[in-house]
């Protein structure tokens, strides 16, 4: 399909700066898959939602993946300049790769100092060199620290990698290391946050365990692919970048059991979305896996796991829209944006939710 057919007008006033507070006090538009529109709050979700249903969740946890420093001069009376790294996926003890501004102006050999003051001081700094320099800012870092005393002082000189939506607008600071992590983050490895999930309260797991919604756990470490424009026109030319994630034998099982009995599985957040559908099979039957997925979701694909989605708004022309135009039709989506718009619903991560019935029923397992 061409890229333009998933466009459409947002003004960038609807954009979020930040969170609602309380965070399960964001809106929430029901879009059923066909008949009115419904206008609510996340913590109605449990009204929405059966006994036997199951809920699941992405818990990589964000890392503060930004990194501001300078390269160091290349020659004894050069100078230093302004660069700033964002990790987006770990190759090994010592090496990342990063997307860097201004790439142009950096090559294989180079030293990155990040933090410190001024040019001589090495208190709290962290240093890397430029091993290999790919496109569109793209370099391999080799960093002069390794293993759990790097992620420290990764943790001690990072800041969280906020959305160039948000970040173009405003500078990320301490709020957002709480705001932009989700209150069951445990496994640490993603450069942005699984944002549907940002709006669960302990409250309000409290009250969807209460109605009889179980609940289980998949990784996906998001990747910096998320941010990433689409550059295609055609959706056949786009490839995704890959991402590390993980079902668990005993989410396979669960998933599996509810949707034997007839319950339903949501999938909250289009990451938790992506690792379900990865290790789905033709059957309907979810699957333990461990590994990359480069799963792309366009209009026709025949959804295998899910029953639901409960996901954010997101931006036009961007794959994350794709999906939801997969899940619960293009036209759908696009009159559901449209009355969101209007409605003055907040979008992208900070944004409000959604909840989605899909356009044809996944496959059921026999």
């Amino acid at each position: 399909m061409r890229i333009d057919a998933f466009d459409f007008e947002l003004p960038e006033e609807r954009i979020a700066l930040r969170p609602a507070r309380p965070r399960d006090s964001a809106r929430l538009l029901v879009v059923p898959s066909e008949g009115a529109f419904r206008d609510l709050r996340v913590f109605d979700l449990p009204a929405l939602l059966e006994p036997g249903d199951l809920l699941v969740l992405n818990d990589t946890a964000v890392i503060p993946a930004r990194l501001a420093g300078r390269r160091l001069p290349r020659t004894q009376d050069g100078q230093a300049i302004r660069v700033e790294a964002t990790l987006i996926e770990r190759l090994d003890q010592s090496h990342w790769m990063a997307l860097a501004k201004p790439g142009r102006k950096l090559k294989p050999g180079d030293i990155l100092r990040f933090g410190g003051e001024g040019e001589t001081c090495l208190a709290g700094t962290l240093d890397a060199r430029v091993v290999e320099k790919g496109e569109a800012g793209a370099i391999t870092l080799g960093f002069s620290l390794s293993g759990p005393v790097l992620d420290e002082a990764i943790h001690g000189q990072g800041s969280m990698p906020l959305p160039p939506y948000i970040a173009s607008r405003r500078q990320a600071d301490a709020a957002d290391l709480e705001d932009y992590q989700t209150i069951y983050a445990a496994k640490e490895g993603a450069v942005a946050a699984p944002t549907a999930g940002l709006h669960f309260t302990d409250d309000l797991l409290a009250a969807l365990a209460d109605k009889g919604v179980e609940r289980r756990l998949v990784t996906l470490h998001v990747g910096a692919g998320t941010f990433l424009p689409v550059k295609s026109e055609e959706t056949d030319d786009h490839v995704m970048h890959e991402e590390w994630g993980e079902v668990s034998e005993e989410t396979a099982e669960a998933v599996n059991e509810t949707r034997r009995r007839g319950g339903r599985v949501v999938a909250i957040g289009t990451t938790a979305l992506r690792i379900l559908e990865s290790a789905g099979d033709e059957n309907g039957l979810l699957r333990p896996f461990s590994g990359k997925t480069g799963i792309f979701i366009t209009p026709g694909y025949r959804f295998r796991i899910i029953d639901r989605l409960f996901t954010n708004f997101h931006l036009p022309r961007s794959t994350l829209f794709m999906l939801v135009s997969a899940f619960s039709g293009l036209d759908r989506m696009k009159a559901s944006y449209a009355h969101a718009i209007e409605e003055q619903y907040r979008f992208y991560s900070y944004g409000d939710a959604s909840l989605l019935e899909p356009a044809t029923p996944s496959i059921r397992p026999k």
